[in-house]
């Protein structure tokens, strides 16, 4: 895989409800056509995990991938909304607040995303969505 992109990668849990309607919030909040995404459960997003030894058991709900940099838990989530035309942005104020402490409660949140918002029972497809955001 070519780690030099111009698009920003989002790698996401596909079967979790919470974060399928966050790819949505995404989608349509990207008015720069910035992200491309994939499910951590599709192909692509097997290949980007292998491509960046990234550890989905570790990280598995939400991934950041610009070039050689990636961000995981909150850090990911801010970066995404940095880049994000919404009145979210004021979320970005959490960067004050420090990463293991922000991570905590991403963790929290992540733990009992099933619980809360469900899971499907196969990933979401691109065909679902906006299929020009997708990697394929």
């Amino acid at each position: 895989m070519n780690k030099k992109n111009k698009h920003i990668i989002i790698l996401f849990d596909g079967v979790c409800n919470m974060c399928v309607w966050s790819v949505r919030f995404i989608i349509k909040r990207d008015l720069n056509n910035v992200f491309k995404l994939a499910s951590i459960q599709s192909k692509v997003g097997k290949k980007i995990i292998a491509d960046y030894n990234i550890d989905v058991n570790k990280y598995d709900s939400i991934i950041f991938v610009k070039n050689d940099i990636i961000k995981y838990r909150s850090s990911a989530v801010l970066s995404i909304v940095y880049h994000l035309k919404t009145i979210w942005k004021f979320l970005l104020i959490f960067y004050f607040i420090p990463k293991p402490i922000r991570d905590f409660m991403y963790i929290l949140i992540a733990k009992l995303r099933y619980v809360f918002f469900g899971k499907r029972k196969k990933c979401i497809l691109p065909n679902e969505l906006s299929t020009s955001k997708f990697l394929n």
